[in-house]
């Protein structure tokens, strides 16, 4: 097996099927946004293996956000609470200001960590992120507290933009321990990006597809298989 860390897999980049001639033109659109992957989870149903570090295609899922993600935005962080497994990324990582509080607890790290006054946030396992949807949301955001996705009649909250507005309501369902980030939209100003707006680019959807267990991984191989030329 390839060590994720050798400095050669840093010439492999996927295709991001949002890539077109405007990406090229717009890199970097994002300055006042910072991008935010959690790299944290007990990986239970794929025996423990860190997904993040998972291959495919031979590139490490987190490689595959991150060659994404780097053409959008001038800041992304990692939050982890085992810093070792990403140095090889080159980029900042943190870890859980409080630890045991899941993906809630991450998002408030990231808010709380970046510099400025917005963040993307993405888990470590979406193997598919897209330019292009990435960018629809941006342009959404006015000065609503959350931008995010709904698909199939259900909101996306691993895959969407958030304020430091949110911030004092996130410290105080962290306190009573309601660790659902579901529940924080119900207290801010949320703008819902419409299936029928995301299926103009990725009719299946898969950029919310997360890589949980073998099967997942098997699936994620075949679909990277049928976007690659």
């Amino acid at each position: 097996m390839n060590n994720p860390g050798n400095p050669e897999n840093h010439s492999l980049c996927p295709r991001d099927p949002g890539d077109g001639p405007i990406f090229n033109d717009l890199r970097n659109a994002a300055p006042d946004v910072t991008a935010v992957i959690l790299a944290g989870g007990k990986s239970s149903r794929m025996g423990g293996v860190n997904k993040a570090l998972l291959k495919i295609d031979g590139i490490a899922i987190i490689e595959r956000e991150i060659a994404i993600l780097d053409g959008i935005f001038k800041e992304i962080i990692i939050i982890s609470n085992s810093p070792d497994s990403y140095r090889f990324l080159g980029k900042p990582i943190f870890p859980d200001i409080i630890l045991g509080k899941g993906s809630l607890g991450g998002l408030y790290t990231g808010l709380k960590r970046s510099s400025n006054q917005r963040c993307f946030l993405a888990p470590c396992d979406m193997p598919f992120l897209r330019s292009d949807i990435i960018r629809l949301m941006l342009s959404n955001m006015d000065e609503h507290d959350v931008i995010i996705p709904r698909i199939n009649g259900h909101l996306e909250p691993m895959h969407a933009i958030y304020s430091k507005k949110c911030i004092p309501i996130i410290e105080r369902l962290l306190q009573s321990d309601d660790l659902k980030i579901i529940h924080l939209l119900d207290e801010v100003d949320t703008y819902e990006i419409a299936e029928s707006s995301l299926k103009q680019f990725d009719q299946a959807f898969d950029f919310t597809m997360n890589v949980n267990t073998p099967r997942d991984l098997e699936m994620a191989s075949i679909k990277s298989a049928q976007i690659t030329p």
